[in-house]
């Protein structure tokens, strides 16, 4: 499916030329969690998380977003899309732990090909993708933003961006490494990875995880700005140095798709895994207590 989409770019991005037609807000469609809202600009929808308590990324909502970005890349009125969270203070907790504990290989695999399928769309999108990064963004959370083009966070030392997974006990896999380092560098993503480091808004810009700082209340206003510097550019090259830029490692998942799935449900079966699971659970229900 991602190769298919990598090919549609190409063959419809002479077609894709220039300004396209206002967008009615009328076309405003929502799931169950994600909406999607055309903005009055023409050719723009934002994209909002909404999967409480922590917009994480369950079964039912990776499903949910991967259905509506692909609804946006078939609709040539659309050229960009800002994603964000419909509840300000959290971006995206990341990946549902209750999808990788207490269930069977099976459910495993199924929830490991719908991650990776959310980031191949994500990272192989003909659209311009502006991450609005409203609230904290650990784990897949980081990782969805990493996939964007431009990634805008709110300066609230109280929020912090990064794939901390060695701190539950598990491990990035490796495409989620290598679009790290592919941001940030190697000596800073070894860091980083090994420690589980979250990065609060001005350590997150300086290292390069996000791209821009500014404060709470403009986040927005700031996405759209950028999101007009990018439409300036024809669709048809900025698509095309775009895929030159990131064919390379999405080919790399999708040759080794079924071998990183195996691996994952090796990996989170272990008994040593689950515990490690169970234990970062119940620290969770004792916060909420």
């Amino acid at each position: 499916m991602a190769l298919a989409a990598a090919s549609r770019v190409l063959l419809h991005a002479g077609s894709r030329l220039g300004r396209r037609e206002a967008v009615d807000g009328a076309r405003r469609f929502a799931n169950k969690r994600v909406v999607v809202e055309p903005e009055a600009a023409a050719g723009v929808a934002v994209m909002k998380f909404k999967n409480p308590p922590v917009n994480s990324l369950s079964l039912e909502f990776l499903t949910e977003f991967v259905i509506s970005l692909e609804k946006l890349e078939n609709d040539k009125s659309f050229r960009g899309v800002i994603l964000t969270s419909e509840r300000p203070g959290i971006f995206s907790a990341g990946l549902d732990l209750m999808e990788m504990y207490g269930r069977n290989p099976a459910h495993y695999a199924e929830y490991w090909k719908a991650v990776q399928e959310l980031w191949l769309r994500l990272y192989l999108s003909n659209l311009i993708l502006v991450a609005a990064i409203n609230g904290a963004s650990p784990a897949g959370g980081c990782l969805v933003a990493l996939t964007c083009d431009y990634r805008i966070m709110a300066d609230n030392p109280k929020y912090a961006i990064g794939l901390n997974e060695t701190l539950l006990g598990i491990v990035a896999p490796f495409w989620f490494k290598d679009n790290f380092v592919n941001t940030v560098g190697h000596r800073a993503a070894e860091r980083a990875l090994q420690l589980g480091t979250l990065f609060p808004p001005a350590e997150a810009l300086k290292v390069g995880v996000v791209d821009e700082v500014v404060p709470e209340d403009q986040v927005h206003s700031k996405a759209r700005a950028v999101m007009a510097q990018w439409l300036a550019i024809p669709d048809h090259s900025r698509q095309l140095t775009k895929s030159m830029m990131r064919k390379a490692m999405a080919d790399n998942l999708i040759k080794q798709r079924e071998a990183d799935i195996q691996n994952f449900v090796s990996f989170i079966s272990r008994d040593s895994i689950q515990k490690s699971l169970s234990m970062y659970l119940e620290k969770l229900k004792q916060k909420k207590s």
